[in-house]
C-alpha cells in the first residue's frame, strides 16, 4: 500500500470471518476475529478496559477510481452522492471505519461484534471508542433502505448499542420505529416530537433510535406506565398514535405485522 508521495502503511493484523465474499449479505451483530500480529502485541496492553473499539482497515478488494455513487443495493432508488459522503467501500483510498463491541481477548486475538468484512481484510490500526465520540442527534443524509428487513436490522443494532440489552420492550420499541417511519419518515427530523408511555425500556429504546433530546430542541417526552405501551409521534400536519396490543411473547420480531402487534392511528392536522 504505496501512495505517489512514498506513503507506506503496514498492516498490523487481519480479519477473520465467515463473509467469505464482497456480495455477501451483511448481517447485524455478525462475530470475527481480528488478529494481531506478533510484533505488535505489546500495543494490546490494557485494551480489555474498553468495551467498544474503531478499526480501521483496508478494503483491498475495492475499486479506488469512483468518486460518485449511490448505495443501490441498498435502495435502487437513491440519488448519487459523492463517496466521501458515503460509507460505500469503492473510494480513492479505501480505509474502512468500524465501531466494534470487544467482546473478549486471547493474546493476540480480538473477538468482536459489528463488523461485516470479508476475510482477510487487513487491520491498519485500533483505536478505543470513548465517551466524547459520542454526537447524540447529529445531521446526516437520510438514507433508507429498500428492504423491510434490511430497515429492521439497522434500527435493531442501534437499539443495542444503545440499550445495551435484547429486552421484549427494546424489540417492540424497534418495531413501533419501523411502522412510525412508514408514515413518518426520517425519525431524527428536528420538527418530529415523540411522547411516549411505557416502560423505561420502552422509552429508552425509542429516545435511542429518534435521538429526541429533552431540550434544545425538546422532542422528547416520557410517562412511565406500566399499563401501556405507546408513541405518539407529531410533526406539523401530521399525528401518528401507535399502541401496543396485548399479544402472547414473540419469538422473532421480525415476523408480524404491524397490525398485529400495534392499534395505529394517523390523523391530518
Amino acid at each position: 500500500m504505496q501512495g505517489d508521495l512514498g506513503l507506506v502503511l503496514n498492516p498490523i493484523g487481519i480479519v477473520h470471518s465467515s463473509m467469505k465474499d464482497v456480495e455477501d449479505p451483511p448481517l447485524p451483530d455478525r462475530p470475527a476475529e481480528v488478529e494481531i500480529y506478533a510484533q505488535y502485541q505489546p500495543a494490546l496492553l490494557r485494551i480489555e478496559e474498553n468495551s467498544h473499539l474503531w478499526l480501521l482497515l483496508w478494503f483491498h478488494k475495492s475499486n479506488r477510481q469512483v468518486l460518485v455513487g449511490a448505495p443501490r443495493r441498498l435502495n435502487p432508488d437513491l440519488p448519487d452522492y459523492g463517496v466521501f459522503s458515503l460509507r460505500s467501500p469503492n473510494r480513492p483510498n479505501p480505509i474502512a471505519l468500524y465501531l466494534v463491541e470487544l467482546v473478549s481477548r486471547q493474546g493476540n486475538i480480538l473477538k468482536v461484534r459489528g463488523i461485516d468484512a470479508i476475510d482477510q481484510t487487513p487491520v491498519l490500526d485500533i483505536k478505543p471508542y470513548y465517551e466524547q465520540d459520542i454526537v447524540f442527534s447529529p445531521r446526516t443524509s437520510y438514507i433508507r433502505a429498500a428492504d423491510r428487513t434490511v430497515r429492521h436490522n439497522i434500527m435493531l443494532k442501534v437499539a443495542l448499542r444503545h440499550h445495551q440489552e435484547p429486552c421484549r420492550d427494546a424489540n417492540l420499541a424497534v418495531r413501533m420505529a419501523l411502522a412510525a417511519e412508514e408514515y413518518m419518515g426520517n425519525l431524527n427530523q428536528p420538527e418530529l416530537n415523540i411522547t411516549v408511555y411505557g416502560s423505561r425500556c420502552l422509552g429508552d429504546t425509542l429516545q435511542g433510535l429518534t435521538r429526541a433530546r429533552l431540550a434544545n430542541p425538546a422532542r422528547f417526552t416520557f410517562r412511565e406506565s406500566s399499563q401501556l405501551s405507546r408513541s405518539i409521534w407529531e410533526r406539523p400536519g401530521c399525528n401518528l398514535m401507535i399502541t401496543a396490543r396485548d399479544i402472547e411473547p414473540v419469538g422473532d420480531w421480525h415476523d408480524p405485522d404491524d397490525e398485529d402487534l400495534f392499534s395505529i392511528e394517523l390523523s391530518q392536522t
